[in-house]
Protein backbone atom coordinates (compact mmCIF):
# COMPACT_ATOMS: atom_id res chain seq x y z
CA UNK A 1 0.00 0.00 0.00
CA UNK A 2 2.86 2.18 1.04
CA UNK A 3 4.47 1.63 -2.07
CA UNK A 4 1.48 2.35 -4.49
CA UNK A 5 0.78 5.50 -2.72
CA UNK A 6 4.36 6.60 -3.18
CA UNK A 7 4.47 6.16 -6.70
CA UNK A 8 1.01 8.06 -6.91
CA UNK A 9 2.24 10.64 -5.25
CA UNK A 10 4.94 10.67 -8.09
CA UNK A 11 3.04 10.97 -10.69
CA UNK A 12 0.88 13.53 -9.41
CA UNK A 13 3.65 15.55 -8.16
CA UNK A 14 4.97 15.41 -11.90
CA UNK A 15 2.09 16.06 -13.80
CA UNK A 16 1.74 19.32 -11.23
CA UNK A 17 5.34 20.35 -11.80
CA UNK A 18 4.84 19.88 -16.06
CA UNK A 19 1.19 21.59 -15.24
CA UNK A 20 2.46 24.60 -14.24
CA UNK A 21 5.59 24.80 -16.42
CA UNK A 22 3.29 24.67 -19.42
CA UNK A 23 1.00 27.50 -17.62
CA UNK A 24 3.83 29.52 -16.00
CA UNK A 25 6.31 29.35 -19.51
CA UNK A 26 4.33 32.19 -21.03
CA UNK A 27 4.16 34.38 -18.23
CA UNK A 28 7.94 33.95 -17.63
CA UNK A 29 8.52 34.76 -21.55
CA UNK A 30 6.84 38.19 -20.97
CA UNK A 31 8.26 39.15 -18.33
CA UNK A 32 11.93 38.49 -19.58
CA UNK A 33 10.67 40.15 -22.86
CA UNK A 34 9.71 43.24 -20.73
CA UNK A 35 13.08 43.58 -19.30
CA UNK A 36 14.79 43.32 -23.14
CA UNK A 37 16.19 46.34 -25.25
CA UNK A 38 14.79 47.20 -27.96
CA UNK A 39 18.28 45.81 -29.76
CA UNK A 40 17.95 42.74 -27.75
CA UNK A 41 14.33 41.94 -28.91
CA UNK A 42 15.56 40.30 -32.09
CA UNK A 43 18.13 38.37 -30.07
CA UNK A 44 16.75 34.93 -29.99
CA UNK A 45 17.15 34.43 -26.36
CA UNK A 46 15.30 33.51 -23.29
CA UNK A 47 17.03 36.20 -20.85
CA UNK A 48 17.80 39.51 -21.95
CA UNK A 49 21.63 40.15 -22.24
CA UNK A 50 21.36 43.45 -20.42
CA UNK A 51 18.36 44.10 -18.08
CA UNK A 52 17.17 47.37 -18.75
CA UNK A 53 13.31 48.62 -17.91
CA UNK A 54 13.42 50.93 -20.82
CA UNK A 55 10.11 49.66 -21.75
CA UNK A 56 8.43 50.22 -18.23
CA UNK A 57 9.66 53.50 -18.15
CA UNK A 58 8.17 54.16 -22.12
CA UNK A 59 4.77 52.99 -20.67
CA UNK A 60 4.86 55.11 -17.09
CA UNK A 61 6.82 58.64 -18.21
CA UNK A 62 7.51 58.01 -21.77
CA UNK A 63 6.22 58.52 -25.11
CA UNK A 64 3.39 55.52 -24.43
CA UNK A 65 2.18 57.01 -20.88
CA UNK A 66 -1.19 58.96 -22.00
CA UNK A 67 -1.85 55.44 -23.75
CA UNK A 68 -1.67 53.46 -21.24
CA UNK A 69 -1.88 55.55 -17.87
CA UNK A 70 -5.69 56.18 -19.15
CA UNK A 71 -6.57 52.94 -20.55
CA UNK A 72 -5.57 51.53 -17.31
CA UNK A 73 -8.10 53.52 -15.26
CA UNK A 74 -10.54 53.32 -17.67
CA UNK A 75 -10.16 49.78 -17.29
CA UNK A 76 -10.28 50.28 -13.39
CA UNK A 77 -13.12 51.96 -13.24
CA UNK A 78 -15.39 50.20 -15.90
CA UNK A 79 -14.34 46.82 -14.47
CA UNK A 80 -15.14 47.41 -10.94
CA UNK A 81 -18.67 49.39 -11.38
CA UNK A 82 -19.21 46.09 -13.93
CA UNK A 83 -18.52 44.33 -11.00
CA UNK A 84 -20.57 46.02 -8.17
CA UNK A 85 -23.68 46.23 -10.62
CA UNK A 86 -23.34 42.30 -11.51
CA UNK A 87 -23.32 41.27 -7.99
CA UNK A 88 -25.91 42.94 -6.83
CA UNK A 89 -28.31 42.37 -9.48
CA UNK A 90 -27.20 38.87 -9.48
CA UNK A 91 -27.44 38.34 -5.70
CA UNK A 92 -31.49 39.59 -5.62
CA UNK A 93 -32.06 37.28 -8.63
CA UNK A 94 -30.43 34.27 -7.77
CA UNK A 95 -32.19 34.96 -4.12
CA UNK A 96 -35.54 34.68 -5.78
CA UNK A 97 -34.52 32.04 -7.99
CA UNK A 98 -33.20 30.09 -5.12
CA UNK A 99 -36.01 31.17 -2.79
CA UNK A 100 -39.25 31.75 -4.70
CA UNK A 101 -41.73 29.63 -6.43
CA UNK A 102 -42.61 30.95 -9.84
CA UNK A 103 -42.94 30.11 -13.27
CA UNK A 104 -40.01 30.08 -15.63
CA UNK A 105 -37.16 29.79 -12.93
CA UNK A 106 -35.74 26.89 -14.64
CA UNK A 107 -36.24 29.04 -18.00
CA UNK A 108 -34.23 32.16 -16.17
CA UNK A 109 -31.28 30.19 -15.32
CA UNK A 110 -31.15 28.08 -18.57
CA UNK A 111 -31.24 31.79 -20.95
CA UNK A 112 -28.70 33.08 -18.16
CA UNK A 113 -26.40 30.27 -19.09
CA UNK A 114 -26.97 30.66 -22.58
CA UNK A 115 -26.10 34.14 -22.86
CA UNK A 116 -23.12 33.31 -20.88
CA UNK A 117 -21.56 31.08 -23.79
CA UNK A 118 -23.25 33.15 -26.71
CA UNK A 119 -20.68 34.54 -28.83
CA UNK A 120 -20.42 38.19 -28.48
CA UNK A 121 -19.13 39.12 -31.74
CA UNK A 122 -22.39 38.34 -33.17
CA UNK A 123 -23.59 41.28 -31.14
CA UNK A 124 -20.67 43.86 -31.75
CA UNK A 125 -21.74 45.45 -34.91
CA UNK A 126 -25.72 45.67 -34.03
CA UNK A 127 -23.98 47.23 -30.92
CA UNK A 128 -21.56 49.64 -32.69
CA UNK A 129 -24.55 50.88 -34.74
CA UNK A 130 -26.89 51.67 -31.95
CA UNK A 131 -24.20 53.07 -29.48
CA UNK A 132 -23.83 55.76 -31.80
CA UNK A 133 -27.77 56.78 -32.75
CA UNK A 134 -28.06 57.19 -28.93
CA UNK A 135 -24.61 58.63 -28.38
CA UNK A 136 -23.06 55.88 -25.66
CA UNK A 137 -20.29 55.31 -28.04
CA UNK A 138 -16.61 55.51 -26.68
CA UNK A 139 -18.11 56.15 -23.55
CA UNK A 140 -18.13 54.59 -19.89
CA UNK A 141 -21.80 53.16 -19.71
CA UNK A 142 -21.21 52.26 -23.57
CA UNK A 143 -18.89 49.44 -22.05
CA UNK A 144 -19.82 48.82 -18.86
CA UNK A 145 -23.83 48.01 -20.09
CA UNK A 146 -22.47 45.22 -22.32
CA UNK A 147 -20.21 44.02 -19.61
CA UNK A 148 -23.36 43.24 -18.14
CA UNK A 149 -23.80 41.11 -20.73
CA UNK A 150 -20.76 39.26 -19.64
CA UNK A 151 -20.46 38.94 -15.93
CA UNK A 152 -24.59 39.49 -15.39
CA UNK A 153 -25.20 35.52 -15.68
CA UNK A 154 -22.28 34.01 -14.74
CA UNK A 155 -22.83 35.79 -11.86
CA UNK A 156 -26.80 34.39 -11.43
CA UNK A 157 -25.67 31.17 -11.65
CA UNK A 158 -22.96 31.05 -9.60
CA UNK A 159 -24.92 32.94 -6.96
CA UNK A 160 -28.02 30.53 -6.85
CA UNK A 161 -25.91 27.79 -6.10
CA UNK A 162 -24.84 29.21 -2.97
CA UNK A 163 -28.04 30.35 -1.97
CA UNK A 164 -29.37 26.59 -2.24
CA UNK A 165 -27.02 25.64 0.50
CA UNK A 166 -28.36 28.28 2.77
CA UNK A 167 -31.14 26.56 5.10
CA UNK A 168 -34.17 27.81 4.68
CA UNK A 169 -35.11 27.83 8.71
CA UNK A 170 -32.44 30.38 9.17
CA UNK A 171 -34.53 33.23 7.18
CA UNK A 172 -37.81 31.61 8.87
CA UNK A 173 -36.61 31.84 12.41
CA UNK A 174 -35.50 35.68 11.47
CA UNK A 175 -38.74 36.87 10.68
CA UNK A 176 -40.27 34.65 13.33
CA UNK A 177 -37.66 37.39 15.57
CA UNK A 178 -39.44 40.22 14.32
CA UNK A 179 -37.12 40.95 10.94
CA UNK A 180 -38.86 41.83 7.88
CA UNK A 181 -38.36 39.68 4.52
CA UNK A 182 -35.75 42.59 3.40
CA UNK A 183 -33.67 42.17 7.31
CA UNK A 184 -33.72 38.16 7.07
CA UNK A 185 -31.82 38.54 3.32
CA UNK A 186 -29.66 41.18 4.21
CA UNK A 187 -28.80 40.38 8.34
CA UNK A 188 -29.07 36.34 7.99
CA UNK A 189 -28.83 35.79 4.17
CA UNK A 190 -26.21 37.46 2.55
CA UNK A 191 -23.58 37.39 5.92
CA UNK A 192 -23.45 33.45 5.02
CA UNK A 193 -23.24 34.03 1.11
CA UNK A 194 -20.49 36.13 1.45
CA UNK A 195 -18.11 33.89 0.68
CA UNK A 196 -20.42 33.22 -2.83
CA UNK A 197 -20.64 36.91 -3.17
CA UNK A 198 -16.76 37.28 -2.95
CA UNK A 199 -16.12 34.41 -5.28
CA UNK A 200 -18.45 35.66 -7.74
CA UNK A 201 -17.09 39.18 -7.96
CA UNK A 202 -13.70 37.76 -8.31
CA UNK A 203 -14.64 36.02 -11.71
CA UNK A 204 -16.92 38.78 -12.87
CA UNK A 205 -14.23 41.44 -12.42
CA UNK A 206 -11.73 39.04 -14.17
CA UNK A 207 -14.44 39.00 -16.97
CA UNK A 208 -14.33 42.60 -17.33
CA UNK A 209 -11.00 43.47 -16.83
CA UNK A 210 -9.64 41.28 -19.63
CA UNK A 211 -12.46 41.84 -22.39
CA UNK A 212 -11.01 43.00 -25.43
CA UNK A 213 -13.84 42.24 -27.86
CA UNK A 214 -16.47 45.15 -26.57
CA UNK A 215 -13.22 47.47 -25.67
CA UNK A 216 -11.59 48.10 -29.23
CA UNK A 217 -15.53 47.81 -30.84
CA UNK A 218 -16.99 50.94 -28.61
CA UNK A 219 -14.37 52.95 -28.68
CA UNK A 220 -12.19 54.82 -30.71
CA UNK A 221 -10.39 57.49 -28.20
CA UNK A 222 -8.78 57.45 -24.80
CA UNK A 223 -11.82 58.80 -23.19
CA UNK A 224 -13.13 54.99 -22.54
CA UNK A 225 -10.69 52.47 -24.00
CA UNK A 226 -9.85 50.01 -22.06
CA UNK A 227 -6.15 48.21 -21.38
CA UNK A 228 -6.45 44.99 -23.68
CA UNK A 229 -7.70 47.66 -26.53
CA UNK A 230 -4.90 50.08 -26.21
CA UNK A 231 -2.37 47.50 -26.19
CA UNK A 232 -3.27 47.04 -29.60
CA UNK A 233 -2.43 50.82 -30.45
CA UNK A 234 1.40 50.55 -29.17
CA UNK A 235 3.55 51.50 -31.56
CA UNK A 236 7.55 51.38 -32.00
CA UNK A 237 9.82 54.43 -32.21
CA UNK A 238 9.76 53.66 -35.83
CA UNK A 239 7.21 52.38 -38.26
CA UNK A 240 9.90 49.26 -38.83
CA UNK A 241 9.95 48.80 -35.03
CA UNK A 242 7.24 46.56 -33.61
CA UNK A 243 6.71 48.01 -29.84
CA UNK A 244 6.97 44.21 -28.22
CA UNK A 245 8.73 45.24 -25.04
CA UNK A 246 6.35 48.23 -24.43
CA UNK A 247 3.58 45.56 -24.64
CA UNK A 248 5.18 43.12 -22.50
CA UNK A 249 5.71 45.46 -20.00
CA UNK A 250 1.88 46.49 -20.30
CA UNK A 251 0.81 43.16 -20.20
CA UNK A 252 2.72 42.53 -16.98
CA UNK A 253 1.25 45.74 -15.31
CA UNK A 254 -1.91 44.68 -16.16
CA UNK A 255 -1.33 41.29 -14.59
CA UNK A 256 -0.38 42.58 -11.37
CA UNK A 257 -4.06 43.34 -9.88
CA UNK A 258 -5.07 39.68 -10.79
CA UNK A 259 -2.20 37.98 -9.82
CA UNK A 260 -2.87 40.39 -6.27
CA UNK A 261 -6.51 39.37 -6.08
CA UNK A 262 -5.82 35.95 -6.36
CA UNK A 263 -2.90 35.59 -4.03
CA UNK A 264 -4.52 37.89 -1.51
CA UNK A 265 -8.21 36.17 -0.99
CA UNK A 266 -7.16 32.74 -2.35
CA UNK A 267 -8.65 31.28 0.38
CA UNK A 268 -12.21 32.82 0.15
CA UNK A 269 -11.94 31.70 -3.75
CA UNK A 270 -11.34 28.22 -3.30
CA UNK A 271 -13.87 28.24 0.10
CA UNK A 272 -16.18 29.81 -2.36
CA UNK A 273 -16.24 27.55 -5.12
CA UNK A 274 -16.27 24.63 -2.95
CA UNK A 275 -19.07 25.14 -0.90
CA UNK A 276 -21.01 26.43 -4.33
CA UNK A 277 -19.94 22.94 -5.93
CA UNK A 278 -21.91 20.55 -2.74
CA UNK A 279 -25.50 20.32 -3.24
CA UNK A 280 -27.55 20.01 -0.37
Amino acid sequence: MKGSRTKERVVWTVISIFVLVYALFPVASILATSFKEPSDLTSGKFLPTNWSGVNYEEILVGDAQGLFLSSLWNSIGIALIATFIAVVLATLCAYAIARLDFPGKKLILTTALAVSIFPVISIVTPLFNLWRTIGLYDTWPGLIIPYLSLTLPISIWTLAAFFRQIPWELEQAAQVDGATTWQAFRKAIVPLAAPGVFTTAIIAFFIAWNDFVYGISLTSTEAARPVPAALAFFTGASQFEAPVGAISAAAIIVTIPIVLLVLLFQRQIVSGLTQGAVKG
